[in-house]
């Protein structure tokens, strides 16, 4: 398995990059990341790759310009060294969140980094629960796009009795992604009607669906400031659901987000370890599960010329 693969990690969530080499059984690989005087950052591989296959593993997390000029400085020190092929494995790719002009003027910076990505010397992409299906699309090179769906779920199975337990969407256009949350777990689907007046200010109204004596489980594909989450549990709680638990892939937690989420009620908030959680972020309601043994499998289908879709057929 370690013939010609290598594994880089940048300096985002090497807790990840290291359980994902102990999964596949070889070392991370060496490399010096720095900063010159000037503040410019300086990346140099420390042994060699010629024509081996390399995965970069970096998820774009606080300070994500910082994450992101790493991960493409790294990508292009890869290629000038000779490496065969270079997949940026991006568990957390922030930008999905920029997919679309819904404003004058702006940037749909999803696509602009997906263009970086390959200008930068990225063959192929492996990362995790997009924001939008879409970005997916805005790649020019192969993107396989794992999701932690199965792994949430089979936690919440065994967690709770699923004849009393409703899936939540935050609103509708997350509909769709926890529709199939509800379908892996056979149980019925609400939908919150939410208004963004803000980034941080989510006005919310009725419960679409019946929640009334039943243990919720909101489903979302990242927790952010917490806002959604915070008006979404008011929302539930006046509508009569018994107990409200979270599911998210990426607990980026900003702003006053531990905070508010450690006293809104919330029984149990499930999410990945996509992003690092550092200690200040950690509070007695949040349970992370590992993706790790899932990054490895793919690496492995990736490696060998096996599909990667392969891993979620029941």
């Amino acid at each position: 398995m370690a013939d010609n693969l290598k594994i880089f990690s940048g300096g985002s969530n090497p807790d990840l990059a290291t359980e994902i080499c102990r999964h596949i059984g070889i070392a991370l690989s060496p490399m010096e990341t720095s900063r010159f005087s000037n503040d410019n950052l300086f990346v140099q591989i420390k042994e060699s790759v010629r024509e081996e296959d390399v995965f970069v593993i970096q998820s774009l997390t606080t300070p994500v310009s910082d994450h992101l000029m790493e991960l493409m400085i790294t990508l292009d020190a890869l290629r000038s060294a000779s490496a065969k092929r270079i997949t940026a494995v991006i568990p957390y790719y922030s930008y999905a969140r920029s997919d679309k002009k819904d404003a004058p003027r702006i940037s749909i910076a999803a696509r602009l980094v997906a263009d970086l990505l390959k200008t930068a010397g990225a063959d192929r992409v492996l990362t995790m629960d997009l924001h939008a299906d879409a970005v997916h699309g805005f790649f020019s090179i192969p993107v396989d796009h794992l999701t932690a769906m199965p792994t949430i779920c089979d936690y919440f199975a065994a967690l709770l009795d699923l004849s009393k337990v409703v899936v939540v969407a935050t609103d509708a256009g997350g509909a769709k992604r926890a529709g199939r949350f509800a379908n892996r777990l056979d149980t019925s689907l609400a939908i919150i009607d939410k208004r963004r007046l803000s980034d941080s200010n989510v006005q919310q109204g009725l419960v679409v669906g019946n929640v009334k004596g039943l243990n919720a489980i909101i489903f979302d594909d990242e927790i952010s400031t917490g806002g959604t989450l915070v008006s979404t549990v008011k929302t539930l709680k006046r509508a009569g659901a018994a107990k409200v638990y979270v599911g998210a892939t990426h607990p980026v937690l900003c702003g006053h987000a531990v905070k508010n989420l450690s006293q809104t009620g919330i029984s149990e908030i499930v999410v990945t370890n996509t992003v690092h959680i550092p200690a200040d972020k950690q509070f007695p309601q949040l349970k992370p599960l590992s993706v790790a043994p899932l990054f490895a499998s793919a690496i492995k289908h990736i490696h060998t010329g096996e599909s990667v879709s392969a891993l979620f057929k029941p």
